[in-house]
């Protein structure tokens, strides 16, 4: 007898195996934009390999099989190993192997930003642990390249395109991760509420030797070959930043103790601990006294990382919800022929593809800032602690939105949807959560009054015929002559307005009429911003071009 109780239909898995970039017109139409259509070859081949089944599974595994701490060895000894799944050696030797870690600083070619972009977006769509410890390797390099002896020592390793996981000294090794460690339990964002204090072993000074003596609550990737570090000169002196490595230069274990790992809701791939330094051996950068500034230089770079982490994580949302709606049927036709799934699946495209057009403009200000052009100091000091305000923020919102479209199947563990859900509020928390970003664009704006001139400046030219724009542009330019103590209690308008004007301003430059005014009527149209997702009146849009320039049929 047949025991089979029904058969399957009308059930579809997550994409897989298919190209992330040429699917994506937006993208590709920023690099030809931003001058890198000479890195168009290497990033064909890297998202082939992205959009592969294999690759999803590598990042499947990779979060479902967590790092483990081993404090001791067989025979009694502390050496505080992490150990991995092979899925996240994988993705990690995938994306040291396309040189994006250093591309931006070694490669000298205009479009250089933009293509480091394009690569951290097509890998972050797929997974986003493996971009921790390259997001810190990365923006440690400027700071590093200032500290000649460091720099001499690691500049090779850091260049270094091959992916060596071995456990050893620096100079032991072919390539190297660096990460961070700012946080403590008393302070969080509050970082002058540190204790971790340095001691100076002989002279100290730049350059010279200190031990550290403290604990941080957030040392982000505990794996990594060393760390940037925040701590004060003697007990109540001034900050310092330092290089701390997990080896010291005698091959010892650097005294770095890691005390546990974080059981985290998302970004599980990753592991990020709780140290205490007992007289670690560390390096002084820069002066005693800019310790902060130093680490925030760092956090600079890294909020940009957290933009386009978010970037990706809309995008790959979006085009999962729409591939799933196209095939799934639902009251007689497919999901994606329904009128109010069509506004729902609208909406996630406009949202993904402003974001995209946001992080491009933000990368070509981070590659022009020596320019001498203020607007590109403007976009880099004041919009990118906006840009990580706002896109963090909205993809929290929008990948449950997403989620929703697969139904129950969007909650399970099985598929790409759930890991997206639980990974997006991680950007928006590290390198300074919400309302930090806000006051930083006030701080930003304060400290350099052109800035904002700026800033309108550049986005002028968009309002002419566009009256919305115009409108949202005299808006901001009246918020921005309110009080300071007006505008601290207002950040989150100002950030929220900021972002909202220069995506539609970059949409009307450079995509489609149909997505430019789509997004200009519901985001500075009488709806405004902060609705739910899909409330929009999708009366007067092309709603079939919007969905196909998403992801084309």
């Amino acid at each position: 007898m047949d025991w089979t109780t029904h058969h399957v239909f009308n059930q579809f898995p997550e994409l897989y195996d298919y190209d992330p970039l040429a699917t994506d017109p937006a993208l590709c139409e920023a690099l030809a934009r931003t001058g890198a259509g000479w890195a168009r070859p290497a990033l064909n081949g890297y998202a082939a390999r992205l959009g592969r089944t294999e690759t999803y599974m590598l990042a499947e595994q990779a979060n479902r099989h967590l790092p483990e701490l081993r404090r001791f060895d067989s025979r009694g000894r502390r050496i505080d190993a992490l150990e991995f799944h092979p899925g996240w050696h994988a993705l990690m030797a995938l994306y040291r192997g396309q040189g994006l870690v250093s591309q931006p600083f070694r490669e000298a070619r205009a479009g250089r930003w933009a293509a480091w972009a394009a690569g951290f977006y097509l890998h972050g769509q797929v997974e986003q642990g493996t971009l921790c410890p390259a997001t810190m390797t990365q923006a440690a390099i400027p700071l590093l390249q200032k500290e000649p002896a460091l720099w001499a020592q690691l500049q090779e390793r850091l260049y270094s395109d091959a992916y060596d996981a071995r456990d050893l000294p620096v100079q032991d090794k072919a390539s190297i991760w660096l990460g961070m460690g700012m946080t403590e339990k008393q302070g969080g964002s509050d970082v002058r509420a540190n204790t971790t204090v340095a001691t100076a072993v002989g002279a100290g000074g730049r350059g010279g030797e200190y031990l550290l003596r403290g604990h941080k609550w957030f040392f982000s990737a505990p794996q990594c070959d060393a760390h940037l570090v925040t701590a004060r000169v003697q007990e109540g002196g001034p900050f310092a930043c330092f290089y701390v490595p997990r080896w010291r230069p005698d091959g010892s274990r650097n005294a770095v103790r890691v005390q546990r790992l974080k059981d985290k809701l998302g970004n599980r791939s990753n592991a990020s601990g709780e140290v205490e330094f007992e007289d670690a051996w560390g390096v002084l950068m820069g002066e005693e006294g800019r310790g902060i500034p130093t680490i925030i230089e760092m956090a600079g770079y890294t909020r940009l990382n957290c933009v386009a982490g978010s970037a990706a994580i809309l995008r790959q949302a979006t085009v999962q919800a729409i591939a799933y709606a196209r095939q799934r049927h639902a009251f007689g036709k497919a999901l994606a022929e329904q009128p109010l799934m069509r506004a729902v699946l609208a909406d996630l495209a406009l949202e993904s593809e402003a974001s995209l057009v946001l992080l491009m403009r933000l990368a070509e200000a981070f590659e022009r800032e020596g320019d001498g052009d203020p607007a590109q100091r403007a976009w880099k000091r004041a919009m990118t602690p906006a840009a990580k305000f706002w896109v963090c923020k909205r993809a929290v919102e929008l990948t449950g939105e997403a989620m929703e479209v697969f139904g129950g199947n969007g909650y399970v563990e099985d598929g790409v949807m759930a890991r997206l859900f639980r990974e997006a509020p991680v950007n928006s928390i590290w390198e300074g959560s919400g309302n930090v970003m806000c006051l930083d664009v006030l701080r930003a704006l304060a400290r350099e009054p052109g800035a904002a001139r700026a800033l309108l400046a550049e986005l002028q030219p968009a309002a002419q015929g566009e009256p919305r724009i115009a409108a949202a542009l005299q808006g901001l330019q009246a918020l921005l002559a309110a009080s300071a103590d007006e505008l601290e209690a207002l950040g989150r308008v100002l950030a929220q307005r900021l972002v909202l004007v220069a995506q539609a301003c970059l949409l009307r430059a450079h995509a489609p009429a149909c997505v430019a005014d789509a997004f200009i009527a519901t985001r500075l149209g009488d709806g405004g911003a902060g609705r739910v997702a899909g409330a929009i009146d999708t009366r007067g849009m092309d709603v079939d071009a919007i969905l196909a320039r998403a992801f084309p049929a």
